[in-house]
């Protein structure tokens, strides 16, 4: 598997320049490598995120959460998601499992990994309850 140098440079604008709120990452299966597939502008929610998944796809995604702490700070965690519905073959989710921890590695600069089975694993509530 290898990744394609558009999702490094996308990554490093996204962290270095915030540049970007969200990237959407798949494997294209017929190149066996990993490309971006969204980018989420700085005015998108987490909803515009959440909605931009695709639906029934394995997918991992990078996330740049902006919240306030508990003393009034303004804070920003970068997420990484990794989404492999239980609806879909054992081979599609195989092969983004045995991809996830190389890719992961490509992007240096992640501070909260999720994982999920389900949209729902990646509601809000949790994001924030992992952030702070």
């Amino acid at each position: 598997m290898s990744v394609d140098n558009e999702c490094k440079l996308m990554f490093l604008e996204l962290k270095a320049r915030r540049n970007y709120r969200f990237i959407i990452f798949k494997i294209e299966g017929k190149l066996q490598q990993v490309i971006v597939q969204k980018l989420g502008q700085l005015d998108e929610t987490y909803n515009h995120f959440t909605t931009s998944l695709p639906d029934n796809e394995c997918h991992y995604a990078v996330y740049d959460f902006n919240f306030t702490t508990n003393e009034n700070c303004q804070k920003g965690k970068i997420f990484f998601n990794a989404l492999s519905p239980d609806t879909l073959r054992t081979r599609s989710k195989m092969v983004y499992a045995s991809s996830k921890d190389r890719f992961k590695r490509e992007l240096n600069g992640i501070q909260v990994e999720l994982q999920a089975t389900d949209p729902r694993e990646m509601s809000i509530d949790i994001v924030k309850s992992c952030a702070i």
